[in-house]
This record gives structure tokens, C-alpha cells and sequence, in this order.
């Protein structure tokens, strides 16, 4: 008896006396998620005994890997299907634009109808922070599929161009739910020596979503492309059907036993989940024994630990926005078109996806190997580079044959090698867990937003200082972002979020300056 209860106290100590609530307390709900929290604890009651994670052990058994791994596929299928509204109006607009068009467009309406679809993302992004912390990380990704079938049902019937642009419109706003929660549920359920990879994996998939795009619309009408994309969607609705919960999400809902139950899932063995999840639910109650819990989310965001990543995250989206990641994306054909060169615009537009595609496999591989800041700083070096020397080019005038389409698919390969993964990967690692949900949904909507200004704005640029020009102001905006993330992105290879949790707590700002003061772990 006695040691049993010695075994119970360990558990317990974590919860101070002034957090254990009385047994008159008003509050039924905060009793109840206490009486869970123990009698989850004795339950596994070795955990107490666990060693800590070591890096360079095997974290998970093959079995826990494998389940990650299914899960992860359930999550790249939808985000193919989120690439196909991305690519659609590069593949739209010349056929649009066709004189034999039953719905012929002018330049106009051609950059509304690019445009329209990141005007209605920063809604759906900002619904999805709420919404995946009330309902869960697994079932928002399943509520923004039927919006998703329902845009590309309107698109492929609309007669008229407001039909395309409403069309568009919904399309937007479902690709903008699935953005902040594919992200923060791939990092809540990777172990930390898998996290880059199963992170960055969606943008392999997303870039295959714009290939197959791409692919359909140069031998099929752009009815059939959306039509055809209606299919993917589906495909991941039913696989995420079978996926659990994430564990992060539903301990923090007090919902010990089933985070127990996902975390064994995904680890593969249930010594390996008890220790993981009782690190989380430690740091939970840590959180709770400084009063964190009860503050309100605006008075929590400026604090900090919060405040630091928020505004380095932002800072990077508003500049990679800036380097043309997206912008060439869906004006491909238009933008090659314009730098001259010998090789055949729609040609040159399927190399730059399949160059996208084969970077974005690249990259996900290099994540096992590669620090973050090495793969990044090379990629937005790589990225200034190849753009600066285009606009160097455009500017002399034409007459350099496959020297600009060859530096625009080196730009590509560059900014996807880092730029393009790492929006997701830092909202899936540095967020704390306790806005990761909520400050994710509103980093998406911020980044829509400019990204929908930028987008529109394109042909007006374009026209004012020439390709020379935009391809100018893509370099300078890569090469300042190099210098930004050189002097302030820490290094989250292989750290748990836990210990990223820890790193922001601490009063550095700058990360070579906390390496030269602080211990070399995060």
C-alpha cells in the first residue's frame, strides 16, 4: 500500500496543491478533467520510470512509423486536391482567352479569375483556427471537402463568369480551411526525427496537384479539369475516415484516454506513448501552475514566447509572397511568355511544375539529413540569385535564346528547395501548443490576404516596370528574407516541440546570439 502510494505521488507531484481544485468547486468541468488526469496517470503509472528520449534511438517501432506514414498519405491526398484550384488558372486563361471561347475573357477579368481564389483563402483560413480547436485537427480537414467538390461542381457548369468566379470563390475558401490544420496535425502526430519530412511531404503533394493540372488542361477542355478534380477529395475524405485524432489536441481536451490510444497508434508500442504523452500533459500542467491556461488569447499572443515566432513567421510569408512563389504558380505560361526565349510557353510551364515536384521530393529527403537553416539560407540564396540575373537579362532586351526560360526553372527549383516548405513547417514546429491551432488559421489568413493584393496587382507591375522589374523585385525580396531568417530562425531538427516550446521561453531573439550565450540545445 505504502508503495503504491509513493508510485501515485510521483505522478501527482506534478499538480500543486493550489491547482487541485476543491471539492465544493463550482466549476463540475475543471473536477471532472482532474479526476481524469489522475486516474489516466495511475493507469500508466510506470511512466514515472521512463528514461528520457535520447536523440538518435529509434523513437517508434516500424509498426508506429508505418501509421504515420498511412496517415501522412491520407493528408497528401487532399493536398493534391488543394493544388488543382492553385494550377487551374494557368491552364484556364489561354483557353479562355481563345476567340472560339464560350466565355472569352479580357486581361481584366483573366487576373480576377487568378486572383478571386486567394481573395476567399484568408476567410476559410480564418475560420480554421477556431473550428480545428473545437471539432479537432482530423474532422477540419474532412468538413473542407464538401466545399471543395461544391466550387469545382460550379465551376465546370458555369455558364458565365460570375458562375466561375463564385466558383473559384468556394474553391478558395476550402483550400483555406485544409491550410493551418494539415500543417499542425502532421506536427502533432510525427515523432521529432520525422516531423521535417511528414511536414513537408503535403508540398511533394501539392506539387503534384498542379502538375496533374497542368498535364490535363494542355489535352483536355478546362470543363473536363474540373470535373476530374473532383476526385482526389473524395479519395482523402474516405481515407481520413480511418485516421485517429491528433494526441496533442485531444489531451489538451482532457481526453487522456483517447490520447493515449492515438499516441500508441502512432508510436507503435504503448512504452513509447506513455512517455510522450507524459511529457505533454507535464508541460500542460506547468502551463496551468503559472496561470497561462485562463489567459485570454489576444493577452497570450503578445507575450513573448509567442510574440517571437508569430512575427518571424509573418515576416518570412509577407517576403516569400514577395519572391513570387505563387505568382508563378498561376500566371506560368504568362510569365514565361513574357521573359522571351526559344522554348515553347506552355512547354516551359509544365517544366517549371515538374521542376517544382522533383525540388519538393528533394527537399523532403534533404529534411532527414539537412539542418532547416542550411536547406533554407541555400534556397533563398539559390532564389536571389536566379532572379537577379534574370532581371539583369530581360533588362538588355531579347535575343538570349534558353538562357531565361533555363534561369526561371532554376529559380523554381531554388525557392521550392526551401522557401515553399518552410510557411508550414514553421507553424507546424514553432507555434506553442496552446495557439497553434488559433495563431495558424490567422497566419494563413494574413498570408492569403497579401497574397490575393499581389497576385491582382501582377499585371498592373507587369505593365509599369516590366518582367525586368518584377523579376528584380523577387530577387530583392528573397535575398532580404535570407538575411532575416539567417539572423533569427533556430535550428528544429530533431528537437521535440516541447524543447522548441522551451527555446522561445527563453530571452534570446537572435539565434546566433543565443548560441554564443546559451547552452547548444534548444
Amino acid at each position: 500500500m505504502k508503495e503504491k502510494k509513493g508510485r501515485d505521488g510521483a505522478h501527482e507531484a506534478m499538480l500543486t496543491e493550489s491547482q487541485k481544485p476543491k471539492i465544493l468547486s463550482k466549476d463540475n468541468r475543471k473536477d471532472e478533467e482532474y479526476e481524469a488526469l489522475q486516474s489516466f496517470l495511475r493507469s500508466i503509472s510506470s511512466t514515472a520510470t521512463l528514461p528520457p528520449y535520447v536523440k538518435g534511438e529509434t523513437y517508434s517501432s516500424v509498426r508506429g512509423v508505418l501509421n504515420q506514414g498511412l496517415i501522412t498519405c491520407a493528408v497528401l491526398i487532399l493536398a493534391a486536391g488543394a493544388g488543382h484550384p492553385i494550377g487551374f488558372s494557368a491552364v484556364a486563361l489561354p483557353q479562355l482567352r481563345d476567340e472560339n471561347s464560350t466565355m472569352r475573357i479580357d486581361e481584366e477579368m483573366g487576373s480576377w479569375i487568378a486572383s478571386i481564389h486567394s481573395a476567399a483563402t484568408p476567410l476559410g483560413s480564418m475560420l480554421s483556427g477556431p473550428v480545428m480547436e473545437a471539432i479537432g485537427r482530423r474532422r477540419t480537414l474532412q468538413a473542407c471537402i464538401l466545399p471543395l467538390i461544391l466550387g469545382w461542381i460550379i465551376i465546370g457548369t458555369a455558364a458565365h463568369h460570375a458562375l466561375m468566379l463564385l466558383g473559384r470563390i468556394v474553391c478558395g475558401f476550402a483550400v483555406g480551411i485544409m491550410a493551418a490544420p494539415s500543417q499542425v496535425y502532421l506536427g502533432e502526430i510525427s515523432e521529432p526525427r520525422l516531423r521535417g519530412l511528414l511536414i513537408g511531404t503535403p508540398f511533394v503533394a501539392y506539387s503534384l496537384g498542379v502538375l496533374y493540372v497542368y498535364a490535363l488542361g494542355g489535352a483536355l477542355p478546362w470543363r473536363t479539369v474540373a470535373f476530374l478534380s473532383i476526385v482526389l477529395p473524395i479519395l482523402a475524405f474516405v481515407a481520413l475516415c480511418f485516421s485517429p485524432e491528433s494526441p496533442t489536441w485531444l489531451a489538451r481536451r482532457g481526453r487522456f484516454h483517447d490520447a493515449m490510444a492515438a499516441m500508441s497508434c502512432l508510436r507503435g508500442n504503448s512504452e513509447t506513448a506513455q512517455r510522450e504523452l507524459h511529457e505533454l500533459i507535464s508541460a500542460r500542467e506547468k502551463e496551468k501552475a503559472r496561470g497561462e491556461e485562463s489567459v485570454r488569447f489576444f493577452a497570450t499572443v503578445t507575450r513573448a514566447p509567442v510574440l517571437k515566432p508569430l512575427l518571424l513567421i509573418n515576416a518570412f510569408n509577407m517576403l516569400q509572397i514577395m519572391s513570387g512563389s505563387y505568382v508563378v504558380i498561376f500566371y506560368a505560361v504568362d510569365i514565361v511568355k513574357g521573359s522571351g526565349g526559344s522554348l515553347d510557353p506552355h512547354m516551359a510551364a509544365n517544366a517549371t511544375a515538374l521542376v517544382r515536384l522533383a525540388m519538393t521530393i528533394v527537399a523532403c529527403i534533404l529534411l532527414l539529413k539537412v539542418t532547416r537553416r542550411g536547406l533554407v539560407l541555400v534556397s533563398g540564396a539559390g532564389t536571389a540569385l536566379c532572379t537577379l540575373g534574370l532581371a539583369i537579362v530581360l533588362s538588355q532586351g531579347p535575343g538570349y535564346g534558353f538562357l531565361p526560360p533555363t534561369l526561371i526553372l532554376g529559380y523554381v527549383a531554388f525557392n521550392t528547395l526551401g522557401f515553399f516548405l518552410l510557411p508550414g513547417l514553421m507553424i507546424g514546429e514553432l507555434l506553442p501548443t496552446k495557439v497553434r491551432g488559433l495563431c495558424g488559421g490567422y497566419i494563413f489568413c494574413l498570408f492569403n490576404s497579401v497574397l490575393f493584393g499581389f497576385t491582382k496587382l501582377f499585371p498592373i507591375m507587369k505593365r509599369a516596370i516590366g518582367m525586368s522589374g518584377v523579376f528584380g523585385l523577387f530577387g530583392a525580396s528573397a535575398l532580404l528574407a535570407t538575411i532575416i531568417l539567417y539572423l533569427m530562425l533556430p535550428e528544429t531538427k530533431g528537437k521535440s516541440l516541447i524543447q522548441i516550446e522551451q527555446y522561445y521561453q527563453k530571452p534570446n531573439f537572435f539565434w546566433l546570439t543565443r548560441k554564443k550565450t546559451d547552452s547548444p540545445n534548444v
